[in-house]
Order: C-alpha cells, then sequence, then structure tokens
C-alpha cells in the first residue's frame, strides 16, 4: 500500500517514544524500513518502560531529553521528514493533583516543539496525538469533530491547548500539521503497573492476577476502545497523506459497557471476579458518562477504520501479559536499557 511504502528509508522521529503507543509504532515503522528516532523524557510513573523497545536495539536511535527544552527539540527535529508527537501525560487523575506539572507536559513543551519545527525544519509532517478527552460530557453520540470542546479536567484543557497550538501553526506558518483524537486504546506494551491512566491497563492487570475488578456505578458507561494496531495504521495513514494537513480526526469503534469490558477480561484471563462499587468522589467529578466517537471522517479522508474485534484485541493483549507481567509489573526505573541502545542524552531532563 502507498501510505506504508511511503515510510521506507524515511526519517521519523517519534516523541514520547519509550511508551506505549510511541513504541508499538516504533517497532512498526522499523519493519517498514524507516530510519527512527525516540525521545522521551522518562518521566517518572508514566508509560515508557524499557522493555517495550529491548528488541530494537541497534535499529533505532534513541535520546533522553525533554522536547519542552528548546536545544533538545531542535537537535531531534532536524532532518526528520515526519514527527509523531506523542509526548505528554494522559493521566486525568494525575492532573487534577499536579496541574503545573500536567500544564508543562501537555501544552508548554508542545509549543517549544513547534517553533523548533517552524525554526529548523518547517518542511516536516507534524502528527500529534489528541484526545477525545477534550470534548468534555457529550452533548450527543457519537461524538463528531464538530462537537463542542469543553474539558471537565486540567489534563483535557492542556490537550486542547495542545492541539490548537498544532492547528495555529498549521495556520500561521503552513506547519503541515494534523491531530488525531484519541478514544481509549488498548494493547500490548500498555501500563499496567498502577490505574491512572486508563482503565482498560488495570482491569487487564487484576484478571491476568486473580484479582477482583472494581468497575464503579452501575457498570453500563459506554467506551470505545481502539486496539493498538489501529490506532498505529491511523497514524502511519496521516503522515503519508497531505489531505490531512491542518484537520483533526476522531479515532473510534463500536462501544461497549464497562461491565461488559470487566467480564471479557476475567472470561479471557480465566481468574478474577468483577464486583461493582460507588464513585469515589475525585473520579465522579470528573467523569463524562457514556462517550464514543465518530470516525466517519477519518474514513472518508483517510480510508481508515477499526478492523480489531474487541475480543480478539482484548486475547492478544492478554496473552502478551501472562507471558510478561513479572516484566512490566517491575517499575521501569528498577530496569536497565541493555547495550545496543543507541542511547543518547542530551543532557538536559
Amino acid at each position: 500500500m502507498d501510505y506504508l511504502r511511503f515510510y521506507q528509508q524515511r526519517p521519523v522521529l517519534i516523541t514520547g517514544g519509550m511508551g506505549f503507543i510511541g513504541s508499538n509504532l516504533a517497532h512498526r515503522l522499523v519493519a517498514l524500513g524507516a530510519k527512527v528516532t525516540l525521545i522521551d523524557n522518562l518521566l517518572p510513573d508514566t508509560g515508557w518502560h524499557p522493555a517495550n523497545i529491548a528488541d530494537l536495539q541497534g535499529r533505532v536511535r534513541l535520546i533522553i531529553g525533554d522536547i519542552g527544552h528548546p536545544e533538545t527539540a531542535r537537535d531531534a527535529v532536524m532532518g526528520q521528514a515526519v514527527i509523531f508527537n506523542l509526548a505528554g501525560s494522559i493521566s486525568h487523575i494525575d492532573s487534577m493533583r499536579h496541574p503545573l506539572m500536567d500544564l508543562e507536559a501537555n501544552a508548554r513543551a508542545h509549543l517549544v516543539l513547534l517553533e523548533a519545527v517552524r525554526q529548523y525544519n518547517p518542511q516536516a509532517v507534524v502528527i500529534y496525538a489528541g484526545t477525545r478527552q477534550q470534548y468534555g460530557t457529550p452533548q450527543y453520540l457519537p461524538v463528531d469533530e464538530a462537537h463542542r470542546n469543553l474539558p471537565n479536567d486540567i489534563n483535557g484543557i492542556n490537550k486542547l491547548a495542545g492541539e490548537w497550538y498544532h492547528r495555529v501553526y498549521h495556520r500561521a506558518y503552513d506547519i503541515k500539521t494534523c491531530s488525531l483524537r484519541l478514544t481509549n486504546t488498548y494493547g500490548p506494551r500498555q501500563l499496567i503497573r498502577h490505574p491512572r491512566q486508563g482503565f482498560i491497563g488495570w482491569f487487564v492487570r487484576q484478571a491476568i492476577l486473580g484479582e477482583t475488578i472494581t468497575v464503579f456505578g452501575d457498570g453500563q458507561q459506554r467506551r470505545d476502545l481502539v486496539e493498538i494496531t489501529d490506532v498505529v495504521d491511523a497514524f502511519l495513514r496521516a503522515g503519508a497523506n497531505p489531505q490531512a494537513w491542518g484537520h483533526v480526526f476522531n479515532l473510534g469503534s463500536e462501544p461497549a459497557t464497562l461491565l461488559e469490558i470487566a467480564e471479557l477480561c476475567v472470561a479471557i484471563a480465566g481468574c478474577g471476579r468483577v464486583t461493582l462499587a460507588p464513585w469515589p468522589e475525585e473520579r465522579a467529578r470528573i467523569d463524562i458518562g457514556d462517550v464514543y466517537c465518530s470516525y466517519q471522517r477519518a474514513r472518508e479522508t483517510l480510508g481508515w477504520e477499526p478492523k480489531t474485534p474487541l475480543r480478539p484485541g482484548l486475547q492478544r493483549m492478554i496473552d502478551f501479559y501472562q507471558r510478561h507481567a513479572e516484566v512490566y509489573l517491575t517499575p521501569a526505573m528498577e530496569i536497565g536499557f541493555g547495550s545496543g541502545l543507541g542511547l543518547r542524552s542530551s543532557g538536559r531532563r
């Protein structure tokens, strides 16, 4: 397919490259023959993990540094044809506890990156990882790109600001930007050590360990989940398609209730159990009820649609963690990088 051949021998930068989505994207790009550079600031207790890129030793260049530092951003973007901008924090709970940290990671750092692109590599294509969280509580379903943006938490506000920086740089400076508004992404290499970065990783962890999955409320809240291979495919299509520049696209799928998802995790894992419990106050205040997105625009412009049904997608994820749970339950800082990763520190963290 043309959009896949596009990446052969092409220099590509992935910010947040040691995280869940970034590392899966890196594996796919390496397989396509791209020249891949990863940058990650190794922010504690987030989704990065050395195991995510352990089998890419010698096949990627890795920079340990922060895109929020102008010199680091300049060095990272120079010479890149496509920049997949996945850096940031995705924890809604953490954003309410540490709002200034979230502001730095999800807003200011992206403005620094875009300014580096404008000054040093204005021909690069920049694909940003947005979020459906920026819509807030839905006024109608499915949520489309015309839905108003009224986030319920600090993370949604800062992610929205990050997206708007990308849109403004396209309009004002002709930078080739695009935003994919992601819904609940799941799959191998996802963080499962704690529940602050999405429910699905925590559900899977509890199921494979034979623990009780607690679903808040009546469990009938509906969510759409998109498997990681489908999300990676959307990024690849957007990065190779000039029709994407200047636009935003929802990703989405057919919704399922949280109770159905939890029960499916237990059934596939063959252990664990599910219980219902009242909402904790800090979660109830930022919950958005039912939410699932229309992906019609992505289908029409990018030729994208989700291909992985929920059960086989969860089966793949649970199989992965049943094999590798011990590694992924070990904090990232306790595991060495090993040799041959082409590790280079920017000197700024």
